[in-house]
């Protein structure tokens, strides 16, 4: 998701006019409620950062419930509670590009910032499927920035987060710390519990009639996987050889469902399923929650959680 800086920066004029019109550009400290300003971009990072601070902190996420991250754009509000925040949240990598020119307009002297993508080692996009996409020799590489995925970086970037809550809010630091325990425990059961299933899977192949951003998720339990197209590509329909290569991988290695992800219009995998007679199942990569899973309570745990009977059925 490349941004045009030209863009970014008549945005931030326009922040920077209505900052002056507000009276909010005076030396009002950021905690005079004493609680924590946090910002994260997307939906991921907002459910570690509420999961840790609770109600010590205001908890803000700039894309709604229901929009398509990908098609996010900052508005001069979004850009006012950067800069009036004292944690800042954001995934990094190119997707992020805006979030670098924004941070280049704004003091982030006082500001805690957490990057995802520093909190992990980051892998390359990989595509295992028809059409194979090959680097040129020089090229910079593509990382995938879906490091949210595999919830044993989960555990690392809560522990970055709640590291950054401490240093901003010194006084709160053994309440932050006592809930990062907590949440690492059920990370580590959820680690657990999928390491036991794959383990014992009769197959290790998923099947991804959609974009494939759970490279990471994969890597971690060594399972193998083929899909119409790496990470989040911004292609708009599969060729037909990419739709015929899965239907007879499918067919081939008896595989019984075929997934798709969040916010997809699930026609290929609808295809492949009349095609082949599998089961249609979705993996929730947790990009973000429609406006109705966000009112229920939904959150990263519960949403990996219903992964996991995903594929039980996908696996054996």
């Amino acid at each position: 998701m490349k941004r045009n800086k030209l863009l970014i920066s008549t945005i931030f004029l326009l922040a920077l006019g209505l900052l002056l019109l507000s009276g909010c550009a005076d030396d009002t400290p950021k905690n005079e409620n004493d609680r924590l300003r946090v910002v994260t971009t997307i939906f991921p990072p907002y459910d570690f950062a509420r999961s840790i601070a609770g109600e010590e902190a205001e908890i803000t996420m700039l894309l709604a419930p229901g929009a398509e991250v990908h098609t996010y754009e900052p508005t001069p509000q979004d850009i006012i509670k950067i800069q009036d925040c004292d944690v800042f949240i954001h995934v990094g990598g190119a997707s992020d590009s805006w979030v670098n020119e924004i941070l280049k307009s704004v003091d982030t002297s006082s500001m805690e910032i957490v990057t995802l993508m520093d909190c992990v080692e980051p892998l390359e996009e990989h595509h295992e499927g028809t059409e194979h996409h090959h680097e040129e020799e020089g090229s910079t590489p593509h990382y995938d920035e879906h490091v949210w995925t595999s919830p044993r970086n989960t555990m690392r970037i809560c522990d970055k987060i709640t590291e950054a809550f401490c240093r901003a809010d010194e006084e709160k630091a053994p309440v932050f710390t006592e809930r990062n325990e907590a949440l690492q425990k059920e990370l580590n059961e959820l680690d657990e519990d999928f390491t036991a299933l794959i383990d014992a899977a009769p197959r290790k192949t998923l099947v991804f009639a959609d974009r494939f951003p759970i490279r990471y998720f994969t890597e971690a339990y060594g399972l193998k996987y083929y899909a119409a197209y790496p990470g989040c590509a911004a292609e708009a329909e599969p060729s037909a050889a990419t739709v015929a290569f899965l239907i007879d991988k499918v067919r081939e290695e008896e595989i019984p469902a075929v997934f798709s992800i969040e916010f997809s219009n699930e026609r290929m995998a609808d295809t492949i399923a009349e095609e082949t007679g599998c089961k249609k199942l979705r993996f929730h990569t947790c990009h973000n929650v429609t406006r109705e899973e966000f009112d229920a309570g939904e959150n990263y745990l519960s949403l990996m959680r219903k992964n996991l009977d995903a594929l039980k059925e996908a696996l054996y």
